[in-house]
């Protein structure tokens, strides 16, 4: 492939620039300049020719008619992985994992591969960050001693391309993303330029070829992918490693998926021999107390398609002047809109009190239907009285005070039976057509309501 040029063109505006600036000539916005490609031959020339097309032209269809087609999968032998993924990893598929260091994204992604080979496909892991006999001693500590996956150690894009094309694998780990250069730019390997290049190369071959493609990326200390935005809309599911790395349960969630559900997450455990799926979620997030305490409610989420039971866990005690609000795992500007909600329609004030709450297990909550549980654990700290054994809520709280539904509301119910919670708390419009062996349920729709049923409970 020739060397071609360089040039730097602005973000915001588009402007070109043959060198770079701090400040754009065009429309003068700062640092928006990044390197791109061009061809030294001229425009007619595509740099992207020597590569095969995505896929043939075609005519223009009617949706109607067009046959719609069920994707194969090929499945990891890593179940809660495959879960996430929609059951398994699609021919020409790309997906993008990212997560802390040392979070285990290599260790899974080297277990997976394993699984593949041993299924018959065909297997390259290219690792930029390792050398060969760092995977193999990784491997021979995950128990993978006769492992058949075959190991590549190079960060230059070209030659990449060129060993996947004379190997013809079907499935490439390319660790890290953030790792890998093309000769076409000067730029350091991470930087916007280069990642974006790498990574529209490697999807590129992966739809004309049919090989599915694992890039791993690195993350910023905020906790977002490292490098352009773009990368996320380039590929097809984007899986996010959360998690301590003091602990020992990792949770894998799909944040985009174009072959499955998003928001579907899967539970491992860190062993000596590697991540082992967690068949029973629900156990890591609910704590082993003998007698019920003050400020605990047990809460029943949907992540994708499985109901969970996570504990979530209040402390309100007096804060003076100046009463700090605090959540870990829950959105803390919807606590303090929930302390509101309590206040002014419930009558139990909290203004003078520092309120903290934590969602035990180290998981991060985002749905709303989550509200009813956060108050209850409130009230049940303020007051310093234990809510019922075998208690759970859930339920949506609005701004005037009433509690809306939350989604597939039969299934929540029915998962908290099963664990063997005997008392639920929930939206009216949740509420079962058939009563629940063993679990006697109370339909609200306001939220002093529910808070009035509680202390009769109590």
């Amino acid at each position: 492939m020739a060397k071609e040029k360089t040039q730097y063109t602005c973000t915001d505006c588009g402007g070109i620039t043959a060198k770079w600036l701090g400040k754009c000539p065009s429309c003068n916005a700062w640092n928006t300049l990044i390197e791109t490609a061009v061809d030294s031959s001229g425009p007619a020339k595509n740099r992207y020719a020597g590569m095969a097309a995505l896929a043939p032209a075609s005519e223009v269809a009617v949706l109607s008619d067009i046959e719609a087609q069920d994707v194969a999968r090929t499945p990891t032998g890593q179940e809660e992985l495959d879960r996430v993924l929609g059951g398994g990893m699609v021919e020409g598929g790309v997906v993008l994992i990212g997560g802390d260091p040392g979070i285990g994204k290599s260790t899974l992604i080297l277990q997976a591969m394993d699984g593949l080979q041993r299924s018959g496909m065909h297997t390259l892991y290219v690792t930029g960050e390792e050398s060969a006999a760092q995977v193999a001693l990784r491997s021979r500590r995950l128990g993978l001693d006769h492992s058949q996956v075959q190991v590549l150690a190079e960060t230059q894009l070209e030659k990449i391309l060129a060993t996947v094309d004379k190997l013809q694998p079907a499935v490439v780990v390319m660790d890290s993303i953030q790792t890998v250069y093309s000769d076409q730019l000067t730029s350091a390997p991470g930087s916007v330029a280069q990642v974006r290049e790498c990574a529209s190369h490697l999807t590129r071959m992966a739809k004309s070829s049919a090989t599915a493609v694992v890039l791993v990326g690195h993350v910023t200390k905020e906790g977002a992918l490292a490098g352009p935005r773009v990368l996320e809309h380039m590929v097809d599911t984007v899986l996010y490693f959360e998690g301590d790395t003091h602990s020992t349960y990792r949770l894998v969630r799909a944040i985009k998926n174009r072959f499955g559900a998003v928001n579907e997450i899967g539970v491992f455990a860190m062993t000596e021999k590697g991540l082992k799926g967690v068949s029973n979620p629900s156990a890591i997030f609910l704590s082993q107390h003998t007698e019920p305490v003050p400020g605990s409610c047990v809460l029943v989420t949907l992540e994708g398609t499985r109901p969970m039971l996570v504990e979530i866990q209040a402390l309100v005690d007096s804060g003076g002047p100046s009463p700090r609000r605090l959540s870990v795992g829950l959105d803390r500007d919807r606590l303090a809109m929930l302390l509101a909600v309590l206040h002014r329609h419930a009558g139990v004030a909290c203004m003078d009190q520092d309120v903290f709450v934590n969602a035990v297990g180290g998981v991060r909550i985002s749905e709303p239907a989550a509200d009813l549980a956060v108050l209850l654990s409130i009230q049940s700290s303020l007051r310093g009285k234990p809510l019922p054994q075998g208690f759970i809520a859930f339920g949506e709280v609005g701004l005037a005070g009433e509690v809306r539904p939350a989604p597939r509301g039969q299934e929540r119910l029915k998962e908290a039976a099963k664990l063997g919670f005997t008392v639920a708390v929930i939206p009216k419009a949740n509420a079962p057509k058939k009563p629940i062996p063993g679990m006697t349920v109370h339909a609200v729709e306001r939220v002093d309501e529910a808070i009035g049923l509680v202390r009769e409970l109590g």
